[in-house]
């Protein structure tokens, strides 16, 4: 007797782990410099927290247009991108002209990113026309804000060979921007975001606005662009609203994911939101009102099995 209860014993300890074992998902995000990273690390904080059987961890990327390679290749099971991005993956065009990613799928838009220009109150640079000649950082290479740096001047008549451009990311562009490496910086980033604020407690900075005109001009280059005004009191010093546009931030999978894991992920999202508030204030964007008016692409089934369950009502290039 004593003999078998040793060998249930053994047998339950051998199986204990298994019955406890957590399947890791890895969320590709950005630069810890902006906003992705902060948001991608609260969903994955979400994700241990709300749903059986899972963790998730978010992981340092080069941004919006590695994390679609990185998603459609299945290194990473979802990521954070840019509209126009993840548009141009799932199309095949700009960027992604002849390797169209045709299985990735969109589980929700989480929030817009707003094109921040940077620059210092006393350089003189107080439009888009003054970065000629000048040193700028138009985002880090292979990053959706240099997809939206070059759409935003390219569209009002400004290249590559107007200026220096450099290729940087958030952190080092605000390092340049305080050192007086550069004269300006793209961000294109859910403000207000950490690199920017930080610069502003130290150096008196100016946030370059858009025109009517410079807004419309980029719209017609990217239709998912739109109008968006970063509200004063932004960043430290900031005295007075400014013009931009805006794109929405899309947490994108693999068509292959399981479509039970899909509606998990979607339903933990928008029904534990006052969580990732709590992290990153673009949070506050994260609706399902938002998502369906905003996701540019085909959602994956799961994520659209939970919009469908809200009452939401889904246009038929959302389907797949």
């Amino acid at each position: 007797m004593r003999a078998l209860k040793y060998a249930l014993a053994a047998s339950l300890l051998v199986a204990a782990p298994a019955a406890v074992a957590q399947q890791q998902l890895s969320i590709a995000t950005g630069g810890t410099g902006g906003t992705y990273y902060p948001y991608g690390g609260g969903l994955a904080e979400l994700i241990k927290e709300h749903i059986d059987g899972y963790d998730a961890v978010a992981e340092v990327t080069g941004a919006s247009v590695e994390n679609m390679g990185l998603v459609w290749r299945g290194d990473s099971d979802m990521a954070l991108a840019l509209a126009d991005t993840v548009y141009q993956a799932y199309n095949g065009t700009g960027d992604f002209e002849g390797r169209q990613l045709e299985n990735i799928r969109a589980l929700a838009s989480v929030y817009p990113n707003a094109v921040q220009i940077v620059t210092m109150a006393d350089s003189g640079i107080e439009s888009l026309e003054d970065l000629e000649g000048k040193i700028v950082s138009v985002g880090a290479p292979g990053s959706g804000t240099e997809l939206n740096a070059r759409a935003v001047l390219e569209s009002n008549g400004i290249s590559y060979d107007d200026f220096e451009a450099r290729r940087l990311n958030f952190n080092e562009t605000a390092d340049a921007i305080r050192d007086g490496d550069i004269d300006a910086g793209f961000w294109s980033v859910g403000p207000p975001t950490s690199s920017i604020m930080n610069l502003a407690t130290t150096r008196d900075i100016r946030l370059i606005g858009l025109s009517d005109e410079e807004v419309a001009n980029a719209r017609e280059e990217v239709p998912v662009f739109a109008p968006y005004e970063l509200r004063a009191d932004l960043y430290e010093g900031m005295e007075e609203p400014v013009q931009t546009i805006g794109i929405p931030n899309i947490l994108a999978t693999n068509a292959e994911m399981d479509e039970e894991l899909a509606y998990q992920i979607t339903k933990t999202l928008f029904e534990h939101t006052d969580q990732l508030i709590a992290i990153h204030p673009a949070a506050n964007d994260t609706t399902v009102k938002f998502s369906v008016d905003s996701t540019p692409i085909a959602f994956h089934p799961g994520a659209l099995r939970y919009y469908e369950e809200k009452g939401a009502e889904i246009e038929d290039r959302q389907r797949p």
